[in-house]
C-alpha cells in the first residue's frame, strides 16, 4: 500500500466527481502532481473547462491548470489505471456514480471527501467502498475540516485533516494537498473524523433552522455547545476512542459549518425555518446540502445504537415528518443547557 501512494509524481490519482469540492481539489492536486485524472460525467463540461479553464458550475473565477488535468467520462478508464481514487461526490450519488465501476478496485487507495451517509445504505463512504468494493479499512484516508471550498479558491489560509489507521498513509496523502495556503492535520481516528462530518451538517441546517425562525447569537451560541456535546457523546458511545473532540477535525469543522456564510447546510436550514419545504430549498439554492441526507441516515443508524441525540432527532423530524420547526425547536429551548 505505502509505495503505491508515496509516489508523490508517479502515481496515478483520480477525482471522481466535478463540483465545487473536486474543483478546489484540483486546485490543490496540481500544485503538486505531474498529472491528474478527473472523471466528470457531462462532456460538455469536459469541453468547457478545456477551453475556458474553469468549471462553468463551480467556482467559477478558478483557474484550473488543464495541461495537468486528464478528464473523462468514463470512469473505468479512469480508476482501472488509477493507484489513488479521490472520491468527491454528494452521498446521495454516490450509489448511481460509483455503480458504474465494474473493475477490481479493491486494492486501490481511497480518499474520501464525501461528509454523508449513502442514502437507503446508512453507511459511510467508507464502510460503502468496504461492503461494496472489498477495500480494506486500511487501504482508506478520510479528508475533513475545517474548510469550505470557496476559501480554497480565494488561496485563505486553511486546515485540512487527514484521517487514515496509520499515520504514514495519511501523511502521505496530505502531502498531495499541501500548499503554501493550506496546512495538513493528522489523525487515526477515521470513525470519529467520518462521523464528525456527517453530524456536523446536521447541526448547521439546525442553526439555519433557528436562524429562519427569528433566533439571535445569544441561543445560536447555546445550541452549537449543546450540539458538540452531542457530538461528542455519539462518538463516544458507538465508538469508544481517546479523541479530543474539541480538536479542529471535529469542534473547528462543526464551527466553521454553523457560522459561515459559504455554508450550504446553514443556508438550507435557513431556508426551511422560513417556510420552505426541502424540495423549494434545494431549487432555491440548486446546490446539494448533505445535512438534509444525513439527517434521516444518522436517524437510522441510531435505531441500532440508542444514544440521546435530542438536536438531530429535532432536525429529522422537520425535514422528513413535517412537523413544525417552530414546535421542535421551542421544545429543544427545554433541554439545552
Amino acid at each position: 500500500m505505502y509505495s503505491i501512494i508515496s509516489k508523490k509524481h508517479t502515481s496515478n490519482v483520480v477525482v471522481v466527481g466535478n463540483g465545487s469540492w473536486a474543483t478546489a481539489q484540483m486546485l490543490l492536486l496540481t500544485q503538486n502532481l505531474e498529472k491528474v485524472g478527473w472523471f466528470i460525467r457531462d462532456d460538455e463540461m469536459i469541453n468547457h473547462i478545456k477551453q475556458h479553464k474553469q468549471n462553468p458550475r463551480y467556482l467559477r473565477s478558478t483557474k484550473l491548470d488543464t495541461d495537468k488535468i486528464n478528464m473523462s467520462s468514463d470512469i473505468n478508464l479512469l480508476v482501472s489505471n488509477a493507484d489513488i481514487i479521490i472520491i468527491a461526490v454528494p452521498s446521495a450519488f454516490c450509489k448511481k456514480i460509483l455503480g458504474k465501476i465494474t473493475c477490481d478496485i479493491s486494492k486501490k487507495f481511497i480518499v474520501s471527501t464525501t461528509k454523508g451517509i449513502i442514502p437507503d445504505e446508512h453507511l459511510t463512504l467508507s464502510e460503502y467502498m468496504n461492503e461494496q468494493f472489498n477495500v480494506p479499512f486500511a487501504n482508506i484516508c478520510i479528508i475533513s475540516g475545517p474548510c469550505h471550498a470557496e476559501e480554497i479558491a480565494m488561496q485563505r489560509l486553511s486546515y485540512l485533516t487527514f484521517a487514515s489507521k496509520k499515520n504514514q498513509a495519511a501523511e502521505t496523502i496530505a502531502k498531495l494537498y499541501t500548499t503554501s495556503f493550506v496546512r495538513s492535520i493528522i489523525s487515526t481516528d477515521v470513525y470519529g473524523t467520518e462521523y464528525a462530518a456527517i453530524l456536523k451538517n446536521i447541526y448547521a441546517v439546525g442553526v439555519g433552522i433557528c436562524l429562519g425562525l427569528g433566533y439571535g447569537d445569544n441561543f445560536i451560541s447555546v445550541f452549537t455547545a449543546n450540539a458538540h456535546r452531542e457530538m461528542k457523546r455519539f462518538l463516544n458511545e458507538s465508538y469508544p476512542s481517546k479523541r479530543n473532540t474539541s480538536r479542529s477535525s471535529y469542534l473547528g469543522d462543526l464551527l466553521v459549518t454553523c457560522y459561515s456564510n459559504f455554508s450550504r447546510n446553514r443556508t438550507f436550514g435557513t431556508l426551511i425555518g422560513k417556510g420552505y419545504s426541502p424540495e423549494k430549498a434545494f431549487a432555491e439554492m440548486k446546490m446539494i446540502a448533505e445535512g438534509y441526507y444525513s439527517a434521516r441516515g444518522i436517524y437510522e443508524v441510531n435505531k441500532r445504537l440508542n444514544i440521546s441525540i435530542p438536536i438531530a432527532k429535532a432536525v429529522y423530524k422537520i425535514l422528513y415528518t413535517k412537523a413544525s420547526a417552530a414546535k421542535q425547536m421551542e421544545m429543544l429551548t427545554e433541554e439545552l443547557r
